[in-house]
């Protein structure tokens, strides 16, 4: 990524959840600066939650060179809860990585020794580059949220944005999109699956996919899933091992991974590939702004298969046996209650305070 940035002529997008005040961050700012320094459109989003803790100053240096940052709906009450996940680096419309890592410390390492386990993908493909310009564009222009999707008009005379109905494979979710590519995607390929692994930082998934897990395993197609045995997030941890259970008897083995912060989100469902921002929890699959990239290329899903397969050998698998033996009624109790907060009151607090942004 700092190399693509070191190497800009035209224009360079840069948009993340988190971005940290620390040794990362600064080589980051830094590099942009200095792109926007020789006369490259340099352009930042940062997530107003993500993002909080840097310093009201921190953009001058960028902004002093010629370049521009935004924070997306930045912190208050009213809109908390409504945030863009998404991460994606583009430069000069001819390469663009996205992926599961922020911007900070905690992603920097192998993911083994040190570092959260994360992973992105190089994207070359015009029509993919095209969908995330202009979806990028759309957001950093209306990054204080008064986007045409959440002003009060009615839903018959709602025209979707050009990056979301464009051709390309390139999925996006968001705030009354209504429809969820990432998901719909998603679902369309399990129907059919015999093959299916995926990687999850939270892990929550709603009744429609977890059956659709399920009817794969059932039916003598393989499904294996590497999720957190690390978190940064013990709420969902705890909500996402309840329903371990009922995967478990269907015949869906899983993992959890050891050494360090799992953060990757991947899915590889035969010859096909899902790999970007958006976990498999009520908030990426119905709140949140994010991305992901299907693509049925041959090489990517060697590659792809490849991580996963390494990463298997750094997790513990969980049996059913090992799963019931640890189900207290403390424990279930308190999976319970996480579980109800994350699928419930979350998404209700979301569509409550996007009734109220003008």
């Amino acid at each position: 990524m700092l190399a693509l940035i070191d190497g800009a002529r035209v224009s360079i997008r840069c948009e993340t959840y988190i971005w940290s005040d620390d040794e990362v961050g600064d080589r980051f700012r830094g590099a942009l600066t200095r792109a926007a320094a020789r006369g490259v459109q340099v352009r930042v989003l940062v997530d107003g939650v993500g993002s909080a803790e840097l310093p009201d100053d921190y953009w001058v240096g960028l902004e002093h060179a010629g370049g521009s940052a935004r924070i997306f709906n930045p912190l208050s009450l009213r809109h908390f809860a409504l945030r863009n996940h998404r991460k994606l680096l583009l430069v000069d419309d001819v390469t663009a990585i996205i992926g599961g890592f922020n911007l900070g410390l905690a992603y920097d390492g192998d993911g083994v020794t040190r570092g959260w386990r994360d992973l992105g993908v190089e994207l070359r493909a015009p029509a993919a580059l095209r969908q995330l310009a202009e979806s990028f564009d759309s957001l950093f222009r209306d990054h204080r949220l008064r986007h045409w999707l959440m002003r009060h008009v009615r839903r018959t005379s709602l025209r979707w944005p050009r990056f979301y109905t464009r051709a390309g494979p390139v999925l996006f979710s968001g705030p009354r999109l209504v429809r969820n590519q990432f998901s719909r995607q998603l679902l369309l390929a399990l129907r059919e699956a015999k093959h299916v692994r995926i990687v999850s930082a939270y892990f929550l998934p709603g009744f429609r996919l977890r059956r659709a897990l399920r009817q794969v395993a059932r039916r003598g197609g393989t499904v294996e899933l590497l999720l957190a045995g690390k978190t940064d997030v013990p709420l969902a941890q705890l909500a996402a091992r309840t329903l371990y259970g009922s995967l478990l008897k269907a015949g869906v083995r899983i993992w959890e991974y050891q050494p360090q912060i799992l953060h990757t989100k991947l899915a590889i469902i035969d010859d096909a590939v899902f790999v970007g921002t958006a976990n498999l929890d009520a908030r990426s699959l119905g709140i949140n702004y994010e991305l992901m990239v299907h693509l049925d290329d041959a090489g990517l899903t060697r590659a792809a298969t490849a991580s996963f397969v390494g990463d298997l050998q750094h997790a513990r698998e969980i049996t059913r046996i090992d799963w019931r033996e640890k189900q207290t009624w403390s424990l279930r109790l308190r999976g319970a209650w996480a579980r109800f907060l994350l699928t419930k009151v979350d998404p209700w607090l979301a569509r409550q305070q996007m009734r109220n942004i003008p």
